[in-house]
């Protein structure tokens, strides 16, 4: 197994209750080399680089491996919430393992006995799983559907992931495990309309900015207006600032035409990533290994991680500035929505993908995903029900969480600081607080960057595309990876022919060349999708047991 380099963010892993010194042994050894940092009775930590406790005093011994961590102690909660950082809380009485406010940083956990041993990384937890492993189906339902999981699903029914906003609590008094879940803060303090203007929240942004001050930045800039707003607020501080930009694969390249034109108004030194068609099979695999087949998503950013990798500057990422700012993935019938219910169908069907050229899925296979899927979203996103900001939190605490965010938490993160400046915590109050109506059609981003510098404002955007656009060819559905995909889509079709439709098993019956077909935005997600499932069947075949699917 080829593991990240933890050189920033550091791998953990340990237990809380009755250990045993034997798992525990097996857990070290299954991932990266790691050293003691904690050892206590019913609290192991471990880390691969030295990991001082933020508090150390008679009673308390508090961790925490984020991007952000505190200097001095507070309830978990507030760790979490104001650092988005998971950690490790020993006050004497209790031993609490706690994960971030979005849990953006994974902590992955499985039961044993009397004990919950964790990891940072989920692979190194399976050597204390049963052998096969029990496959969880929800997991790959919405892996399938909606390119992650929900709730705290993993591929596998044993390991579970710390959702957002909670903690594991070993209670050495009676020798219990619980599971404890708060309300964030942008819940219990639910932000009322405070009529903040676009200037407002820009001079928060300008003040968020000032942790980074002193370092050298890298700000990859695309054709959109999250990567704008940053780069023009990063020059007008006078930061040292580089920008990057590479093809998102998406069958232009005006990502690249845009951000160079942004990037010579803003005076910043550009550099276009490029990529090799005949390296995306490796990049797919490599990237879907490195996110532990968790999302088809990213592979496009790979060329772009390895290079990040030697700058030596701290990567701004507009993580979470569409669904803060400018209500992305949130439709104009989630606005209108008159019911609970019918706000939640038109969400999960933003998040969804959609309907291919031809059925993928058979008609038994769809049915249960679909209902999976909705079940798994809707209890996902209970919490939010009737509160303001339903709609981007919805967002924020799945798509984001657990799609989007692998990017710079996972391919950039350990090896490299990151900055994610819109999920500051002042940042993110602030932009919660203005109503989804304000930024309908992006009107009020527009503002935001209007007041951040008009003329960078006024260039065209990949948000508001007005001229023709100029197709360029796909690194995805090229020969390369059509070869690649037709031989992940060949190994489901034979190990779970079930899955898949006949229109399907007979398009993949063609060979690699009937894949060209697939062009279109939804068909392509589907193939990934699908694909990650037989990259997935291919690594793990001599540990999962003979494949029944729930819909059979």
């Amino acid at each position: 197994m080829q593991w990240p380099t933890f050189n920033v963010r550091p791998y953990v892993c340990g237990g809380i209750g009755h250990l045993d010194e034997a798992a525990l042994e097996t857990l070290r050894k299954a991932g990266p080399r790691v050293t003691p940092a904690l050892r206590a009775a019913g609290a192991s930590l471990c880390s691969s680089s030295p990991l001082p406790p933020y508090q150390r005093d008679a009673l308390t011994c508090a961790f925490a491996w984020g991007e952000r961590t505190p200097t001095e102690g507070a309830p978990w909660i507030n760790v979490a919430e104001n650092f988005e950082t998971p950690g490790l809380i020993d006050d004497g009485k209790r031993v609490t393992l706690h994960a971030g406010g979005l849990g953006l940083v994974d902590v992955y956990y499985l039961f044993r006995g009397g004990a919950v041993y964790f990891s940072s990384l989920l692979e190194p937890l399976l050597s204390l799983a049963r052998r096969p492993y029990e496959i969880n189906w929800d997991a790959w339902a919405s892996i399938i559907q909606l390119t992650f999981p929900l709730r705290d699903d993993t591929p596998y029914a044993q390991v579970k992931r710390m959702g957002g906003s909670s903690a594991l609590i070993f209670d050495r008094a009676t020798g219990r495990i619980s599971t404890e879940r708060r309300l964030p803060r942008w819940l219990r303090e639910e932000p009322y309309e405070a009529g903040r203007t676009a200037g407002e929240i820009l001079e928060i942004l300008h003040e968020v900015y000032k942790e980074f001050d002193g370092r050298p930045l890298l700000v990859p800039v695309s054709g959109g207006y999250d990567s704008r707003l940053l780069c023009s607020v990063a020059v007008a501080r006078g930061a040292d600032v580089e920008s990057w930009t590479t093809s998102p694969d998406d069958g232009t390249d005006t990502d690249i035409t845009f951000a160079r034109a942004i990037t010579r108004e803003l005076g910043v030194r550009h550099r276009v990533i490029t990529q090799d068609a005949s390296a995306y099979p490796d990049d797919a695999l490599d990237v879907a290994r490195r996110l532990e087949f968790l999302t088809p998503h990213h592979a496009w950013y790979t060329p772009f991680s390895r290079e990040v990798h030697k700058a030596g500057r701290t990567l701004v990422d507009g993580l979470a500035g569409g669904p803060l700012l400018k209500n992305f993935m949130i439709s104009g019938a989630a606005l209108e929505a008159s019911s609970q219910a019918e706000r939640k169908a038109a969400l999960l069907g933003s998040l969804t993908l959609g309907a291919p050229s031809v059925p993928f899925l058979s008609e038994r296979a769809s049915a249960w995903i679909t209902d999976s899927v909705e079940d798994a979203f809707t209890q996902s996103t209970s919490m939010f029900n009737g509160h303001r900001a339903e709609l981007p939190l919805s967002v924020l605490h799945t798509r984001t969480a657990r799609g989007i965010a692998r990017s710079p938490v996972n391919l950039v993160g350990p090896e490299v600081s990151f900055a994610a400046p819109f999920i500051h915590p002042d940042f993110f109050d602030a932009a919660l607080s203005v109503g989804v109506a304000r930024k309908d059609k992006g009107r009020f981003y527009r503002e935001i960057l209007h007041a951040a510098d008009p003329r960078v404002a006024a260039l065209p955007s990949t948000n508001v595309v007005k001229q023709p656009l100029q197709r360029v060819p796909l690194r995805s559905t090229a020969a390369p990876a059509r070869e690649y995909g037709h031989r992940m889509l060949t190994r489901v079709a034979a190990v779970v022919p079930s899955l898949l439709s006949d229109q399907l098993h007979v398009v993949i019956a063609e060979g690699p060349d009937a894949l060209a077909r697939f062009n279109g935005w939804n068909d392509r997600f589907w193939v990934r999708s699908l694909v990650l499932f037989g990259a997935w069947l291919g690594d793990y075949e001599d540990r999962l047991p003979e494949l029944t699917p729930p819909w059979l």
